[in-house]
């Protein structure tokens, strides 16, 4: 067919065309589930691969419609069709997703409807970076408040906000939604759905291989959601392929909540509360090739280029990444960090009296600090960092690796005299004695509360670990599930006090 979208324009409109076979299986598992539309739509039809597979799967189709927003797609989807004979119930029209009136569209086709296809798989961000237009109306998709739709929680995969807005249109009507997408798309429009009490029947995931049909290196499957009559089971069956017949797990709704397995869940649900320790994210900077030095073969502290720096101690504190504490074994610093403030928005020009070397540093490096993105930092004082309190400065911390994929809790003690500070790709519980972190690194590293985590963890979402699920259990009722309440209470308390931090002034280790 040749060339027919540029590498950007395939990125733009997230152009991941479906290769034939797979659409032949794709539908053929439809009919198998048995699937029986009287009108198909393909929203996003491409070339109308899917479109071809499912007037040749459903031959009682009576109405197919595909959508597309490219013209020279629009061309050879309607070759397609004309040389599978079958133009007079088929029609693909040039139409873009985000500008046509579904609600009208959707009302008068005949019932049971398939939307049947294959999305974008980009983000909105991506969109936004490429200055694109192919894009739905910019709002707080998710209704997301303060900080995380500052830092980016209102991100959104396009095919998310296509499946949930088709989901709503449907509301009403018998149909069947079958879409290829990522995983973790089709477990959030589930969500939406179920918190909504949406009409949703059986749903299933079919996992397909996506760097084989499509090179793309992401979690993916067919997604398929009944709409028009609740089953009353909100569960999702998970097939580990499309050929499969049964399913290797499920995940489902419950308590307001989306979880993994719903077995761990049953099991240790009573651990579930707010406990009085806090889950804390590591030092922000964005700045890691003037905050984050190491130590060259002499001793000396050099910069992210290897440059060496002559600097004061007092505002330089011994540093572990994601990296360092997934690895195994005790977690040891290779790295310091600077730390400017003791809590944000602190001012820091006190430094320059302080520590007048480690000032004229940082002010070597000022276009550098202020060409940070992140409007955290906007408005704050010079060479500011986010995610830092008393808790920074905690001599004993819980840690874990927010990047890897394991639950896997370190204990972290002072080093070289000073507390150990972590970066923001990790998580912590703050704690006063080292007493007190090794209780709580036992309590997390049991295998109950490995279980309950499970329940609740994907571990093909891009970050699994978060501090929401992290905040889930109640350290003090699992304290109690391993009878050892009174040692919580005599290292613990109500909870870990805010640690004073070790002296600054001291200097790290040469």
């Amino acid at each position: 067919m040749g060339k027919l979208r540029s590498a950007a324009g395939k990125v733009e409109f997230g152009d991941f065309q479906t290769p034939m076979d797979l659409a032949d299986e794709v539908c053929e598992r439809l009919a198998s589930r048995g699937v029986a539309p009287r009108s198909v739509v393909e929203p996003t039809c491409g070339v109308g691969n899917l479109l071809v597979a499912a007037l040749k799967a459903f031959p009682d189709v009576r109405a197919a419609h595909g959508m597309e927003v490219h013209e020279a797609y629009v061309g050879a989807a309607r070759s397609r069709i004309a040389a599978l004979g079958a133009s007079e119930r088929a029609r693909v029209e040039r139409a873009n997703f985000f500008e046509k009136d579904w609600p009208s569209f959707i009302a008068g086709l005949p019932e049971p409807i398939l939307l049947v296809g294959n999305p974008p798989w980009v983000t909105s961000a991506d969109l936004g970076t490429l200055k694109s237009h192919n894009i739905p109306e910019k709002t707080n998709f998710h209704g997301r408040a303060g900080l995380d739709a500052i830092t980016g929680k209102s991100n959104f995969d396009i095919s998310e906000w296509m499946l949930v807005k088709l989901m709503t249109w449907l509301a009403g009507r018998r149909a069947t939604i079958a879409m290829l997408c990522k995983t973790a798309v089709a477990r959030k429009v589930l969500l939406f759905g179920w918190q909504r009490g949406f009409e949703i029947g059986t749903a299933a995931m079919y996992r397909i291989d996506s760097a084989k049909q499509f090179g793309a290196g992401v979690d993916a499957c067919l997604f398929v959601c009944e709409i028009g009559e609740a089953s009353g089971r909100q569960v999702c069956a998970v097939f580990p392929s499309l050929g499969a017949t049964s399913p290797s797990g499920s995940f489902g709704y419950r308590d307001g909540a989306l979880v993994a397995d719903t077995v761990l869940y049953d099991r240790w649900k009573s651990l579930i509360g707010e406990s009085h320790h806090k889950w804390r994210s590591g030092v922000k900077h964005d700045c890691a090739a003037v905050m984050e030095l190491a130590r060259s073969g002499d001793g000396r502290l050099v910069d992210g280029e290897g440059v060496r720096v002559d600097i004061e101690g007092r505002f330089l504190y011994p540093m572990l990444k994601s990296s360092d504490v997934a690895r195994e074994g005790e977690p040891v610093p290779r790295r310091w960090m600077i730390v400017t403030q003791t809590s944000v928005g602190e001012d820091t020009a006190a430094i320059a009296t302080s520590a007048p070397k480690t000032w004229a540093y940082l002010s070597r490096h000022r276009a550098r600090f202020e060409r940070r993105a992140s409007s955290i930092y906007k408005g704050k004082p010079a060479f500011s960092v986010f995610g830092v309190g008393d808790y920074t400065f905690s001599p004993w911390k819980v840690a874990i690796s927010g990047l890897y994929k394991k639950l896997d809790f370190k204990v972290i003690g002072p080093f070289a005299g000073k507390p150990v500070v972590l970066d923001d790709t990790c998580y912590f519980l703050p704690c006063a004695s080292e007493a007190e972190a090794r209780l709580l690194g036992r309590l997390l590293g049991s295998s109950q509360a490995q279980e309950f985590f499970s329940a609740f963890v994907f571990w093909d979402a891009k970050r699994p670990i978060t501090t929401d699920l992290l905040r889930r259990l109640d350290l003090a009722r699992l304290a109690a599930v391993l009878g050892v309440e009174e040692e919580f209470r005599e290292h613990c308390g109500s909870g870990s006090r805010p640690a004073m931090a070790l002296e600054r002034a001291v200097e790290p280790a040469g």
